[in-house]
């Protein structure tokens, strides 16, 4: 067998195993993708409707309260990026840190100080490796995320947010200092085919249309009794409005995961079957090289033969 030819096959074996890879990764996100559009259907209407809820409170109630009320000076502002545990999903992570990127840079154009919080390695990666600070640091379950995961990292921006800006508070990541804003980027899940990287502030709540707000303005205002006060009210709903907002972003994300690296390896496994086609093409032509050079050194060296038999004669 010809060097070249010894190339070319060893090359198709190693395509075809990189093919049965990117074939099983591809089954495997096809398979948890269903699971995870569940959930987040499951989801979806909870956080939209914890979020009316709290609108109307704070509408309603004539108090000021940290959840709906912007800081007089603030100072500093949280951004919560969350991205992917692994890669082999296309631009998804990539997306979503150029998005956080974008949102950083508009709260610093504001004359706002950031704190950055990452969850998933490929964002903490990317700031670690541009030495760039980090307020907090969550891995190992973007594609598979828990309440009990939301929970942590949910708690530790309500701890933040709570915290006057011109002060610390000691968490399990380290010394928070105080911040006056919550922004969050995820990536949302429009289809299989669409996920598109997304940015919304969470704290201070930009109150909602709600149909107290419509009746009031039409000159019916309701009449409301918080039991026992409307700022007792908000401040048991903001920890549940945090991490139904946290939660939903993470199941969000990780469909958008799972949809981004069924699509990837789909791609992948297409193109090892167009290399291993084209391969399969050279191989045979090198092997028919081959087999004709051996023809033409087989009936050369009978013509030498014939030759000498006839000059001896």
């Amino acid at each position: 067998m010809g060097a070249q030819l010894r190339i070319y096959r060893r090359r198709m074996r190693s395509v075809k195993a990189t093919k049965k890879i990117t074939r099983a990764m591809e089954l495997i996100s096809a398979s948890r993708i269903v699971k995870a559009q569940q959930r987040v259907a499951a989801s979806s209407p909870y956080s939209t409707e914890l979020t009316r809820a709290v609108s109307a409170v704070a509408s309603l109630s004539s108090d000021s309260h940290p959840l709906t009320t912007p800081a007089e000076n603030p100072r500093r502002a949280a951004v919560l990026i969350i991205s992917a545990d692994r890669g082999m999903a296309g631009a998804y992570s990539n997306a979503a840190i150029k998005e956080g990127d974008a949102v950083v840079a508009s709260v610093q154009a504001r004359g706002l100080e950031t704190s950055v919080f990452l969850v998933g390695r490929k964002a903490v990666n990317f700031y670690r490796f541009r030495n760039r600070a980090i307020a907090g640091t969550w891995t190992g379950f973007s594609d598979n995320p828990t309440f009990e995961h939301a929970r942590q990292v949910a708690q530790a921006l309500i701890t933040a947010f709570l915290t006057d800006n011109d002060s610390v508070a000691n968490t399990e990541n380290g010394d928070l200092a105080g911040v006056d804003e919550l922004h969050i980027v995820y990536t949302e899940f429009k289809s299989m085919i669409t996920q598109l990287p997304v940015a919304a502030q969470i704290l201070p709540l930009n109150l909602e249309k709600t149909d107290a707000n419509e009746s009031e303005a039409a000159g019916l205002k309701a009449q409301y009794e918080f039991e026992p006060s409307s700022e007792q009210v908000l401040n048991s709903l903001l920890p549940r409005y945090v991490e139904a907002r946290v939660f939903n972003a993470m199941l969000q994300s990780a469909a958008s995961e799972h949809a981004a690296r069924r699509r990837a390896m789909k791609s992948a496994t297409d193109n090892a079957d167009e290399l291993i086609k084209s391969l399969t093409r050279l191989a045979n032509a090198a092997r028919q090289a081959e087999i004709t050079q051996e023809i033409s050194e087989i009936v050369g060296g009978a013509d030498a033969l014939a030759s000498a038999s006839a000059g001896s004669e």
